[in-house]
């Protein structure tokens, strides 16, 4: 189906799919000079995302749907021969600076407490660092950043960080380092940050192409463009609340009752626990499909919460094990665990991305197609707000006023607040949009003096990450 429409750019708003405008960029080019009295060698730019289907199955091993989006991190560069790493940012919000060096770069984290903003940058860079050739020893870096992705809503901003920062490393350092590589690399290394991701926002954002979604599976990781149906267009709403991942145990919580639900399902089978750690991993070593998949863990899992206690009895493990083997730093504390429902949500949630997809790749109508892309949409948010609780009351408001005026609206990102993806057409996008200005944003007190079309907007699938000379 052809994804082209002369109507669709008449609703498309925010910067150009194409990258950054070259105000952007000599405003930035101003502000690292003002800093460091130099002119930046290149700049790094990097897309955030917005995921279209497959929430939390990335991190499952099961593939996901997004698509770039053309908001975006810019970092303008210089080496720095002397292993320097300077780090700053534009935004007054985030003002405070970063010196060190490119030696033994240490990233501190604090429970319950946010990450420093540069702490991303230092991700990026510390992973490329620690993959760095023997015998070769690193330039180091000035780093200016601005960015206009929305932060902590969802749309990827930490990733795109962590992204830039290693892209920019990676070529002020000269490596021959695939994009898959970089972004295989890029998923580990945003693990210094505490948050237990599956790869699905590295992966986007560093393999986008402008004007199609992607496909992502994983181990290894493999992506094919995905052209969306004739006269979509989707829209992405800000729910005014937002959650940093690093920041609580929201996030961490439910990949450790994925991985627990995993070994349960694979004592209950028979299968060795150290063969398997992701449901992915189990469906494929026994050799079954999804819906079998769902049967079993019908089967083998209790509707009620589970202790830790009884967790660790069904698996024969001692606390102590349980916790090195599956459980997150930062959630140690957690003693209750709900693993029947969280696996229904991924494994049904995996169904529906494969639907998805085919439903892109089929010879039938766009209008038949998007009715149907949309009820997908629709059904994601009801399991992840029932089956895996990490919606938010903002998010659930969107939803519903969207019902009627979009033909399906999800939550999009973590969840716990942030964005939600609506799915509209040409002809109605503009009036979906004043509808949410008027029903949601007008009179919110969390909108102040934002601008409301940077809280609301169309977007189309923007290209991915790319190296801008100076």
């Amino acid at each position: 189906m052809s994804r082209d429409s002369p109507q669709k750019a008449a609703v498309i708003q925010n910067c150009s799919a194409k990258g950054p405008s070259t105000t952007r960029l000599s405003a930035l080019e101003k502000y690292f000079n003002s800093i460091f009295s130099q002119e930046p060698d290149f700049y790094v730019r990097v897309p955030g995302r917005v995921n279209l289907i497959g929430e939390h199955v990335d991190y499952c091993g099961y593939s996901v749907c997004p698509m770039a989006i053309q908001n975006d991190i810019l970092i303008a560069v210089k080496k720095s021969e002397e292993g320097k790493l300077k780090i700053v940012n534009v935004d007054p919000a985030y003002r405070t600076p970063y010196n060190g060096t490119t030696n033994n770069i240490k990233i501190q984290v604090k429970a319950g407490e946010a990450p420093d903003w540069f702490s991303y940058v230092l991700c990026g860079v510390k992973g490329v660092l620690e993959d760095f050739p023997a015998g070769r020893k690193p330039v180091g870096c000035l780093l200016a950043v601005n960015g206009n992705i929305p932060p902590a809503s969802g749309v990827s901003s930490s990733s795109a960080l962590v992204c830039a920062a290693a892209m920019a490393a990676a070529h002020a350092n000269e490596l021959d380092m695939s994009r898959e590589e970089l972004a295989t690399l890029c998923a580990r290394a945003e693990r210094y940050i505490g948050t237990e991701g599956g790869g699905m926002d590295q992966a986007i954002c560093l393999l986008a192409n402008r004007g199609s979604a992607k496909h992502i599976k994983f181990n290894p990781l493999k992506t094919e463009d995905v052209q969306l149906p004739a006269n979509s267009v989707f829209v992405i709403a800000n729910s005014l609340t937002t959650l940093n991942k690093a920041e609580t145990g929201c996030y961490n919580t439910r990949v450790a009752e994925c991985r627990l639900a995993t070994q349960v399902m694979a004592k209950f089978r028979g299968v060795p626990g150290h063969r398997v750690s992701l449901l992915a991993e189990l469906q494929d070593y026994l050799g079954i499909s999804l819906h079998q998949m769902l049967d079993l863990a019908k089967e083998a899992l209790l509707e009620v919460p589970y202790t830790k206690k009884e967790i660790c009895s069904v698996l024969e493990v001692t606390e102590a094990q349980l916790n090195k083997q599956y459980i997150p730093n930062n959630i140690l504390h957690i003693d209750t665990f709900k693993l029947r429902n969280r696996a229904l949500h991924v494994l049904q949630e995996a169904l529906r991305v494969e639907t998805f997809v085919t439903l892109c790749s089929q010879d039938i109508s766009a209008e038949l197609a998007l009715k149907r892309l949309g009820e997908l949409m629709g059904q994601s948010h009801v399991s992840l707000e029932t089956l895996y609780e990490c919606s938010h009351p903002e998010l659930d408001r969107l939803v519903a006023l969207s019902k009627g005026s979009a033909l399906g609206c999800r939550l999009t990102g973590a969840g716990w607040g942030g964005c939600v993806v609506a799915l509209t057409t040409t002809s109605t996008a503009d009036a979906y949009i004043a509808m949410l200005k008027e029903k949601f944003y007008k009179g919110h007190p969390s909108v102040g003096n934002r601008d409301l079309d940077s809280l609301v907007f169309a977007t189309e699938p923007s290209g991915g990450a790319e190296v801008i000379p100076a």
